[in-house]
């Protein structure tokens, strides 16, 4: 099988797996999180986090956790987080590690949530470095990954790098509070944790919404009328040789064309 083919088939089994999901929207929960810079740490330490932000689907109700409203319920002044942290992370991350193991049951939608880096095996490894107990890990089956899904539908160039921020341009959605991954190493280093959780916010929001364009066909992208579609002249090529009804209907075509070239000529 050709590569053009399997995206083909690539594409049309994850617009399936979309739309299942959409008709049990009630148990479908969007996520995202932020947290400190991943990409200048030199000891080989994981990066806290600042707050993890889970929005239904379905009813918009969104459940979130924080630093900053840690610190709140244990009196400590904000001035102070700095000198708390890893308590009030720890805390953070047992309520959310309890919520996650209350909704394993559910379909969790993130973005590129998916190793060690960035994801829920560093939210694991973080609760576990702090000495908490993490829920059991969601089976595979459980999450979905909207930014290689979108890869899928509409092709690798739906949108420049970074995809997020781009694909949120090109659909003029608002993007009020919304920090990029600079913004927000800057904003931890400022320790401004509640921008840091509005922008955690505003992203799952931000997610929904694109499911929503995604599965109702609205959603704008810089890919052409074919890619978006997952069609290339070599894909058809491919459907030819793979398929001996195309082969033959082809053949037929032919053979009908030829024929009538000969009439016109004779």
């Amino acid at each position: 099988m050709g590569d053009t083919l399997r995206r083909l088939r690539s594409r049309k089994e994850t617009l399936r797996r979309l739309r299942d999901i959409d008709k049990q929207k009630s148990y479908v929960l969007v996520v995202h999180y932020s947290c400190e810079s991943f990409y200048d740490r030199t000891d080989g330490s994981t990066p806290r986090i600042t707050s993890i932000a889970v929005r239904n689907l379905d009813s918009g109700q969104t459940e979130s956790f924080s630093i900053h409203k840690v610190a709140e319920l244990e009196k400590t002044p904000m001035d102070q987080i700095a000198n708390h942290y890893d308590q009030l992370e720890k805390k953070m991350l047992d309520e959310f590690g309890g919520f996650l193991q209350h909704n394993s049951h559910c379909t969790w939608v993130h973005w590129n949530m998916r190793d060690i880096n960035y994801g829920f095996q560093a939210i694991e490894h973080r609760h576990k470095v702090l000495g908490g107990h993490p829920p059991s890990r969601l089976p595979e089956e459980r999450m979905v990954d909207l930014a290689r899904a979108l890869i899928s539908i509409y092709g690798v160039g739906y949108a420049g790098h970074p995809r997020l921020e781009n694909i949120v341009k090109i659909n003029k959605i608002t993007d009020q509070n919304f920090l990029t991954g600079r913004d927000e190493a800057t904003a931890f280093d400022g320790c401004e944790f509640v921008k840091l959780h509005q922008s955690t916010l505003r992203k799952v929001d931000i997610l929904a919404n694109l499911f929503g364009r995604t599965l109702d066909g609205t959603l704008k992208t810089d890919a052409s009328w074919w890619e978006a579609r997952g069609i290339h002249p070599q894909t058809i090529a491919d459907v030819i040789t793979n398929h001996w009804g195309w082969a033959l209907f082809a053949a037929v075509a032919s053979i009908a064309s030829i024929a009538g070239l000969v009439l016109v000529l004779a």
